[in-house]
């Protein structure tokens, strides 16, 4: 699956394109291997307080309303991430559910 994702700082838009190379369900949760400018493996799954989204080679994780919030999900996964990296794990989760859900996967 083919994404693009776009970093804004100011009046400055930096653009690039991903791909989600995996994607696994496990039933409790969903595995995807991501390829952009690094490649990054995410593990995400829904628990009683919402969403989740761990990068185990990164050693980081935080919490998720839902894939489908790309907003809430840029600002959470950029804190920990950074932006580059953390845009496109957003634009990723949310181009992996809407596709998951039948969804158009455009943010």
């Amino acid at each position: 699956m083919l994404f693009h994702c776009v970093k804004q700082t100011g009046n400055r838009k930096e653009k690039w394109f991903g791909t989600i190379s995996y994607l696994k369900n496990y039933g409790s949760h969903f595995e995807i291997q991501i390829q952009s400018r690094s490649s990054l493996m995410v593990l995400f799954g829904e628990t009683s307080r919402g969403y989740f989204a761990s990068i185990p080679d990164f050693n980081v994780g935080c919490h998720l309303v839902d894939p489908l919030d790309f907003f809430w999900n840029t600002e959470s996964l950029t804190r920990v991430l950074g932006k580059v990296d953390g845009v496109t794990v957003a634009t990723a989760l949310y181009t992996a559910a809407a596709y998951l859900k039948g969804l158009k996967a455009v943010p």
